[in-house]
């Protein structure tokens, strides 16, 4: 290891849908968590880790900062709230904007509470034109003493480099977390279920996605074969009906598409069984809302 090497932990923050998943992605170069264009997509702390010969990066994407209808919502804004004083950098994400709206003014009296640097990130530069860029940093550095303002496009990898280059520039000194082939700390389990969630997410209406979970009940490795049953949990009734579709059609539209991923990230063909079942208001439940895995996590 370089005697200059560097290493610490970045959290990424901003409010639903602005692009955390994709941005963390892209700069992992592997899909680690998963992303739609319905917000609130990310539900827990993921952490995913880049290493290069400079140093490692530990990431943590966080759900998006909004205000909560449920005890699902409040686990989701207390996790991202609560990283802020426990990294060593902070990147808010935003969109390319001059309106700074009740959401965006929330989350910088949060990071007016930590000491930790923040870059801003104005994502999604490809949706401008590049000589409106300056007008959106001349607005948010009235807001806020920014360490830096990074423009980039996560989507298409625009600038992410230059990105990666100034948050080495905040971290300490120090020996790497993890070894160089570590890219996360996410279960095997655990990335299948939010595979599957995403493809939910992505086939289905706009109310049902928040109101569903998926539950991994086994998976078996046989040869060169790994079967997987799962179920995806609705609120109502009307909602398994919709999930499961005419004749089963919808079901088998989000079975067979999260089956080809979850083939891609393991390397080896899978059996995927699927079921729906209810539990009514599981949002509100801490016993459910335990049980499918979103429990505060320990301090990092």
């Amino acid at each position: 290891m370089k005697e200059n090497f560097k290493s610490g932990f970045v959290t990424l923050i901003g409010r639903p849908n602005v692009g955390k998943s994709t941005l963390m992605n892209c700069i992992i170069g592997q899909k680690i968590a998963i992303t739609s264009n319905k917000p609130q997509t990310t539900r827990n702390r993921i952490q995913t880790v880049y290493t290069c010969e400079d140093g490692q990066i530990v990431f943590l994407d966080t759900p998006g900062i909004h205000k909560s209808k449920n005890r699902l919502g409040e686990y989701m804004v207390n996790t991202a709230e609560r990283t802020m004083g426990e990294v060593d950098v902070i990147l808010w994400l935003v969109e390319p904007s001059t309106f700074i709206g009740a959401g965006e003014k929330h989350i910088i009296e949060q990071l007016k509470k930590v000491n930790t640097p923040v870059i801003l990130v104005i994502n999604k530069i490809d949706m401008v034109k590049r000589e409106e860029l300056l007008t959106y940093i001349d607005r948010y550095r009235t807001e806020y003493d920014f360490a830096e303002i990074v423009p980039v496009s996560a989507l298409k990898a625009d600038n992410t480099q230059e990105l990666v280059n100034c948050i080495f520039k905040y971290l300490p000194y120090g020996p790497a977390f993890y070894d160089e082939d570590t890219i996360t700390d996410q279960p095997e389990r655990q990335i299948v279920s939010e595979l599957i969630r995403e493809k939910a997410l992505r086939c289905l209406d706009e109310e049902i996605p928040h109101g569903i979970a998926v539950s991994i009940e086994s998976m078996k490795y046989r040869k060169q074969i790994v079967d997987i049953e799962a179920t995806i949990i609705c609120e109502r009734d009307s909602h398994k009906g919709i999930i499961i579709g005419k004749g089963g059609a919808m079901l088998k539209k989000i079975g067979s598409q999260a089956r080809r991923e979850i083939e891609e990230m393991l390397e080896m063909k899978v059996n995927l069984q699927l079921w729906v079942k209810v539990k009514k208001d599981w949002r509100d439940s801490d016993f459910l809302l335990k049980n499918f895995g979103y429990q505060e996590e320990k301090k990092i």
